[in-house]
């Protein structure tokens, strides 16, 4: 495994993250393994030297965190663990269970760590933008987070980057803490992160970490055109059906498997490696419900594409409405 820091942050992680939404409760979602038939894969993650573990506290309504604790407790040790975990989304009722007020974080942290079983979270993260709230409400909240020795870092996701420029500015502003990282969607068929994402962090040294991004098991190749999906996921997720399935999708899958046939290894492996050598980015957060697919993930840290390789999987690209924001 390699490790690289978290954009200018001294933190060090793996290059692949392990996503946690695939691990909970199976009455959240039917995919979803239970505690049980989770803990191999925390156990094989942390042996693949694997040490940047993400969730959310909207993930199986709370109990992925408390999956999440109890299993890396067992196999890693706190100093060792990246652990990230986000709040935005509401896990409960109230008109102030979700969002990003001032109420909604202090409680969501507090509740985090009490579900996580720790002091504190590596990297704590607003899952969406919200509208509702005055980003210098957000960010003072944040602020005061990490100043309570409750979250090291902070970190945003999806958003357009105006938004994401008006939050650190924002935070420049007042002499508060700065985003280190952002959750972004980004995959071989979904590149608009691309236009104006990217080259923000970049230039402000924030750290990249991609979800979905083998666009929900697209990119693994089992997907046909004109064909049933193939996977329990893939039945029930509908939300990959509106963000997916052009034809030029397909085109793009197409040249990621000849390429993985020519290879001998998987085309989950060639789409990793294609987001890998992206600048810029850090660790995509992969998910696992089979363990082949971690440590297929795990192996493609080591995979170096040539020119020719990546221009084959990009040429096919059509632009995509923004996907994913909300």
């Amino acid at each position: 495994m390699e490790y690289v820091r978290l954009g200018q942050t001294g933190l060090k992680v793996s290059r692949i993250c392990l996503g946690m939404m695939s691990y909970g409760s199976p009455e959240w979602r039917d995919w979803v393994l239970d505690e049980a038939a989770a803990r191999p894969f925390i156990q094989r993650a942390v042996e693949l030297g694997i040490n940047f573990f993400d969730t959310a506290d909207m993930y199986s309504l709370g109990v992925s965190e408390e999956v999440t604790g109890r299993l890396l407790k067992e196999f890693t040790t706190r100093e060792e663990l990246v652990l990230a975990t986000k709040v935005y989304f509401p896990i409960g009722c109230g008109p102030n269970g979700g969002g990003l007020s001032r109420k909604h974080i202090m409680e969501g942290i507090d509740n985090s760590l009490r579900r996580l079983g720790t002091d504190y979270v590596d990297l704590y993260q607003i899952h969406r933008w919200d509208n509702d709230t005055p980003i210098e409400e957000t960010m003072e909240a944040l602020h005061d987070v990490v100043k309570a020795g409750k979250a090291l870092y902070i970190g945003a996701s999806s958003m357009y980057a105006w938004q994401f420029a008006k939050a650190q500015y924002t935070a420049d502003l007042h002499g508060w803490t700065r985003f280190s990282a952002m959750q972004n969607h980004m995959n071989a068929i979904y590149r608009e992160e691309e236009r104006e994402m990217l080259p923000l962090c970049r230039d402000q040294g924030v750290g990249v970490i991609p979800w979905s991004p083998l666009a929900r098991g697209f990119l693994a190749g089992n997907r046909k055109r004109d064909e049933g999906d193939p996977t329990a996921r893939a039945k029930s997720d509908n939300f990959a059906k509106d963000m997916y399935y052009q034809t030029e999708d397909f085109d793009v899958v197409d040249a990621v498997v000849a390429i993985a046939e020519a290879r001998d290894v998987s085309p989950a492996q060639i789409a990793l490696a294609w987001l890998l050598h992206k600048p810029g980015v850090t660790a995509p957060i992969i998910g696992a419900t089979k363990m082949y697919q971690l440590e297929e993930a795990a192996a493609a840290v080591v995979i170096s594409l040539s020119e020719e390789e990546i221009q084959r999987i990009e040429t096919p690209y059509k632009p995509h409405p923004i996907l994913g924001h909300q």
